[in-house]
């Protein structure tokens, strides 16, 4: 059996869909909301969100997914999200800056070698076949 459907429906299913912004989590809507002090970086001085932090230059791609999977699992609290994050910002951040390049000092240029000759080797002559 066939069940043929207007096309009309199916755009107007379609426009209603882009009407409408995608819906936020509450967990992400915390972590939005949730303003830090950290005086590290670009960050000394402002009160950055949480969400912020956790999206910036400091915190890997790959702990940002699992901290966010572990929050929206419930198995972090917002507290604990803020403790590691601000933890990982405040460490990386001191890291970068111990990492800054220094002006780089003259290196003192090596003399040209000289070649020398190694003497050749001479052949072992073979012991004549009996």
């Amino acid at each position: 059996i066939t069940v043929k459907g207007s096309s009309k429906d199916t755009e107007a299913a379609a426009a209603e869909e882009e009407d409408d912004p995608p819906k936020e989590e509450p967990w992400e809507t915390a972590l939005k909301t949730t303003v830090v002090d950290i005086d590290v970086a670009e960050f000394k001085g402002h009160k950055v969100s949480l969400w912020e932090l956790l999206h910036s230059r400091y915190i890997p791609e790959e702990n940002r997914k699992e901290l966010l999977e572990l929050y929206e699992a419930g198995e972090l609290t917002l507290e604990q999200v803020k403790s590691v994050v601000s933890t990982i910002v405040t460490r990386a951040a001191a890291a970068a800056e111990r990492a800054e390049p220094v002006t780089p000092v003259s290196v003192p240029r090596a003399e040209p070698v000289t070649p020398v000759s190694v003497p050749r080797a001479e052949p072992v002559p073979r012991a004549a076949e009996p």
